[in-house]
């Protein structure tokens, strides 16, 4: 993982908003998709940015995927972050 990667995908408010939602859990593309007004293939391309930076997860069920996030990676950018306020 790079942090330039990883900050890349937290810079689109789209790809924020999908993290907001997988914290309760996982979820499909589809249910995803439900919550913006963009294309499928515009959700899929975040997910693809999102999962290229290791912050989501993703697993096959049948012909579902199913993501959820990757709380270890939220968990080193936090701590790089309180680094840089020195606290």
């Amino acid at each position: 993982m790079s942090l330039q990667n990883t900050l890349r995908a937290l810079a689109d408010p789209i790809r924020r908003e999908i993290l907001n939602l997988l914290k309760s859990g996982r979820l499909s593309a589809g249910e995803i998709a439900e919550h913006f007004p963009v294309t499928g293939a515009s959700i899929s391309r975040h997910l693809s940015v999102l999962k290229d930076a290791d912050l989501i997860r993703d697993s096959r069920e049948g012909k579902f995927i199913y993501y959820e996030l990757n709380a270890s990676v939220l968990e080193e950018i936090m701590l790089w972050i309180t680094d840089l306020k020195g606290e």
